[in-house]
Formats: structure tokens, C-alpha cells, sequence
């Protein structure tokens, strides 16, 4: 398996947090869904200085780049355009219990 970090900007348009907001749900459960599969590490919000949420951040874990990829495409905040940007790179993540 390969490791994935994923930081995403959200859009800054007047609708973003809007489009956030409605599509959240079918975000979160399909993060819950990646987690039970093993491919969901991590993950959170970006908030700016003045705790304004205005991203995401995230640790995957897939076969290849190509699975992830095939993720992205169907995730409600890129099908609804809540994610203006996504920077992927392949991480080796540090284990603790190692």
C-alpha cells in the first residue's frame, strides 16, 4: 500500500461554504466507508487565522495513485465544487508503534 496527503483549498466564491455545508454529510460517510476499508487515515479542516474553515487536509492509503485518483473523482467536494485545488503527494507516514 502507498501513502497520500491531501491538502485542498476550498473556492472563495459567495456559494462555497454553502456548497461545503450541503455536502458534508456524503462527504464524512464516505470518509467513514474509506476508514472501514483501511484507505482513510487522517484528516481534517484547514482553518485560516481567523478560524475560518477554508480547506481540507488528509492522510490515504491506497494500492496506487491511480485508486485515490479513482476516489477524487466521485468525492462530493470536488463533484460540487467545494475544492478549488488538490495537491496530492505520495508520504511515507510515521508509525509509532514501530
Amino acid at each position: 500500500m502507498k501513502q497520500f496527503a491531501l491538502v485542498a483549498y476550498d473556492h472563495t466564491d459567495a456559494g462555497a461554504l454553502d456548497r461545503r455545508v450541503a455536502c458534508r454529510k456524503a462527504h464524512l460517510d464516505r470518509l467513514r466507508d474509506l476508514a472501514r476499508k483501511g484507505n482513510f487515515l487522517s484528516g481534517g479542516v484547514i482553518l485560516n487565522d481567523d478560524g475560518k474553515m477554508i480547506g481540507s487536509n488528509a492522510h490515504f492509503q491506497f494500492d496506487n495513485r491511480q485508486d485515490l485518483d479513482a476516489w477524487l473523482e466521485t468525492e462530493p467536494y470536488v463533484t460540487e465544487r467545494v475544492w478549488a485545488r488538490v495537491d496530492v503527494r505520495e508520504v511515507k507516514l510515521f508509525d509509532p508503534n514501530a
